[in-house]
């Protein structure tokens, strides 16, 4: 029976982000509370979640939210429920006694001591374990091949997307920091140059309390897709399960836009590489929207569209030509288009399930790759007029969730899975030997 409980665990990364060289701090800042700021925060957490039976009484019932398309396998209804009664701390936050000594340990593990060197990228995962939800920061250094977990945070929610920038809104200079989606409409902003901090340095949206008059905003329901601005830094997009994409101004904290023109979930959005207030949005309806967002009066009725057959999964530009775009379904298509013309240049069945990762390689002119949660990772050369598939590999991390490349090395790849087993790798396409012949004199 004990052997049939641990097999029934769930184990499963569901988000990977690679973070560029020369950001990081080389010695993260270890955070340290005293008691009486642990017990501010845990009564802070206790009072969020007994406000929203309250903010709902009003209306007659408790908000829902919805469970993502591809997520109900997990029985991540249930887990809200087994997490409540663990004694794991508030919404399954891992919290320390407020008795303990959290001063710094000097006998600490040394992964926690190892400096964060020049050649090192970061690589952000979204990891549950269980009842452990958390977002790991790895280390992956290739001229020394090393791959290890360097300091965690802790989660109050299943994170479902991981967006990387450098705006910190509280500071003159350049942050390191990463926003993070989960099932809850609160996104969370953590500085990844603090280790063993139980709080965001800050919070976009507020599910309200009416005790304290304060208003609700934001989203109502779970956050599945976040996209930074890097030419307007401190803009910030994020696409919903409550059918809305926000375009945050993080300087405010508060929504500048609010697109409400979908008619299902919000599972993509992307600004334009070049042409940054043009963003691509990705609709469980089957449309593909291009918004132009230099007038906020104009987006209900002036945006071009795209029609798939099937629930758009991502929706990325390409990078080289962002005149062009793709997007794929969770029927295992992608579709090639030009942002002029009103149909795709090209479809393709790519996958038998549905396509959870999809990038047009930055540096190698003509490479795609997919993955999906069958289990598969594709490399594709593809032009105006189609794409080839040049190899097919399972991954054996189970069903993909997500894919994101090395900033310096686009070819390097970071990939997330549910095996119970093993659920992340790193992996070098270009070891693939008719990868290598097929695009090593492109670059």
């Amino acid at each position: 029976m004990e052997e049939e409980d641990q097999e029934s665990k769930i184990n499963f990364v569901s988000c990977v982000c690679f973070v560029r060289q020369g950001v990081a701090k080389e010695e993260p800042v270890k955070a340290t509370l005293t008691q009486e700021e642990l017990a501010d925060i845990i009564n802070e957490m206790k009072e969020s979640k007994n406000s929203e039976g309250d903010d709902d009484d009003e209306a007659g019932e408790q908000m829902d939210v919805e469970t993502p398309a591809g997520a109900d396998e997990y029985n991540f209804d249930d887990y809200d429920e087994e997490g409540e009664s663990t004694g794991l701390g508030i919404d399954g936050v891992v919290v320390a006694d407020p008795g303990e000594n959290l001063e710094d340990d000097e006998n600490d593990s040394e992964a926690e001591d190892d400096k964060i060197k020049c050649g090192d990228n970061l690589i952000l995962v979204g990891h549950v374990d269980d009842v452990c939800v958390n977002m790991e920061v790895y280390i992956w250094n290739k001229a020394e091949d090393s791959l290890y977990v360097h300091h965690d945070f802790l989660l109050p929610s299943f994170p479902l997307c991981l967006e990387w920038l450098n705006h910190d809104p509280s500071s003159s200079e350049s942050g390191n920091l990463c926003a993070i989606g989960t099932m809850e409409p609160i996104i969370t902003v953590w500085d990844l140059d603090i280790s063993d901090s139980l709080e965001p340095i800050y919070k976009l949206g507020s599910k309200g309390n009416r005790r304290k008059r304060e208003p609700k905003f934001g989203h109502s329901d779970a956050v599945l897709d976040l996209a930074w601005n890097q030419a307007f830094p401190h803009v910030l997009a994020s696409g919903s399960v409550d059918r809305t994409c926000i375009l945050w101004d993080l300087d405010t904290g508060k929504p500048n836009t609010t697109i409400e023109v979908f008619e299902e979930k919000v599972q993509a959005v992307k600004f334009h590489p070049t042409e940054p207030h043009f963003v691509l949005t990705g609709c469980c309806d089957g449309f593909v929207r291009l918004f132009d967002c230099r007038d906020p009066a104009k987006l209900t009725d002036s945006f071009k569209s795209w029609k798939l057959t099937g629930e758009i999964e991502k929706a990325v530009w390409n990078l080289q030509d962002p005149t062009y775009f793709a997007a794929s379904t969770n029927k295992g298509e992608i579709a090639y288009f030009d942002m002029r013309q009103a149909n795709p240049l090209w479809q393709t069945s790519a996958h038998s399930e549905e396509v959870s990762g999809l990038i047009f390689s930055p540096a190698i002119p003509g490479m795609m790759l997919s993955t999906s949660s069958d289990g598969s990772l594709k490399i594709w050369d593809y032009n105006l007029a189609g794409a080839r598939l040049i190899h097919e590999d399972d991954m054996n991390i189970g069903r993909i969730h997500s894919i994101s490349y090395s900033p310096e090395d686009p070819n390097i790849v970071a990939i997330g899975g549910d095996n119970k087993k093993r659920q992340f790798r790193v992996v070098d396409v270009l070891e693939y030997d008719h990868v290598r012949q097929t695009f090593e004199h492109r670059n």
